[in-house]
């Protein structure tokens, strides 16, 4: 059938929400914490794999955020970095590189080898862009260690974190580039998506052919609370660059477009042949579940712009990037996650397959 897969996170159970407030503050362990995480991570891995996906995450149980699990507990880090304002009003903010050098506290095969040792299915794990990362570094510089230092060290670090877990075995590894659209409705000269295009493939490059094939990048206009950063800006600004990243896979943000169809014709015009194409076809920000024929329908219409053998489905974003987002139910997204697969899996069969 045609291949499906999801992006990444799963909403947290309550009780591990309340209990890393209750961490934070110092009123539990870190091993009673450690029991919580073990026992989410448990239940999630057998709710997904009930729902059919012949591929799974850990849905991000045990991370902090998508984009913070890897400097999470450093102690060269502000907490005054750049702000990401979303369109509801609330902002997200990143933390600030203080000293060098730049090194991650904590690589993403961690989280794969846990779920491996759960999982009855190939599991895939997500990672964070270097450039998304590269906006740690201040404007007005660290003294004593330089942009091009931290360049270097970002580069080696992102590359490891990308290459320990197709070591350990993950089905693919997802770069998560969420941040490429939002750097159009802030630079709309797309000098900056440029530069973190250039930057990322300076990551890619490292790898071979082969190896780039099980790497794939995903991109939405973000999500987070029921609202978005960029989904304002128009996708033709973002693909034509999106696709010279060098990567086997994309993993795109379509359900909740308005208008599909334009977006699937740009798609046409600027994947390569080697390229997969996962479109989204559940939109985790709308709590209305799709029906399975909803999904098909979806399918078949990306179909008719994407050879078969290049097209994939997902949802289009994380149903809870940072661990606190509660404004999707944890069944809603177990919910959408069937959908997704009965749907593709009708599809399918309407094409032959």
């Amino acid at each position: 059938m045609i291949p499906t897969e999801p992006i990444g996170s799963i909403p947290r159970p309550q009780a591990l929400i309340e209990a890393m407030a209750e961490l934070a503050a110092g009123r539990i362990t870190q091993g009673e914490m450690n029991k919580l995480y073990d026992s989410a991570l448990r239940e999630t891995i057998s709710r997904l794999e009930a729902t059919g996906s012949p591929v799974i995450s850990d849905g991000e149980q045990t991370k902090p955020s998508f984009v913070t699990y890897p400097i999470h507990g450093l102690g060269n880090l502000a907490s005054d970095g750049m702000a990401i304002p979303f369109d509801d009003g609330h902002q997200r903010q990143l933390p600030r590189l203080t000293s060098g050098p730049f090194r991650y506290k904590t690589f993403a095969d961690q989280y794969l080898q846990e779920a491996q040792k759960h999982a009855h299915v190939p599991v895939k794990q997500a990672v964070i862009s270097a450039s998304a990362l590269s906006l740690l570094y201040p404007q007005g510089g660290i003294e004593g260690y330089s942009r091009d230092a931290f360049i270097a060290d970002l580069l080696s670090q992102a590359e490891s974190d990308i290459r320990r877990c197709l070591t350990r075995g993950a089905h693919n590894v997802q770069i998560d580039f969420t941040e490429g659209r939002l750097s159009v409705k802030l630079d709309p000269s797309k000098g900056v998506l440029k530069s973190f295009v250039q930057l990322n493939n300076q990551v890619l490059n490292r790898f071979t052919p082969e190896e780039r094939t099980k790497i794939g990048v995903h991109t939405c206009p973000g999500g987070d609370k029921d609202s978005t950063h960029s989904a304002d800006i128009d996708y033709s600004d973002l693909l034509p660059d999106l696709f010279a990243l060098n990567v086997g896979r994309f993993y795109l943000q379509l359900a909740s477009e308005k208008d599909r169809v334009k977006v699937l014709k740009l798609i046409k015009q600027f994947a390569k042949p080697h390229q997969k194409i996962f479109v989204g076809v559940t939109d985790p920000i709308n709590p209305k579940v799709e029906t399975p024929e909803q999904v098909r329908d979806r399918v078949l219409e990306a179909a008719e712009y994407i050879p078969k053998t290049q097209l994939g489905t997902t949802d289009d974003c994380g149903f809870s990037p940072f661990a606190d987002d509660t404004s999707t139910a944890r069944e809603t997204a177990f919910e959408k996650i069937r959908a997704r697969v009965a749907g593709t899996r009708m599809a399918s069969e309407k094409l032959g397959l």
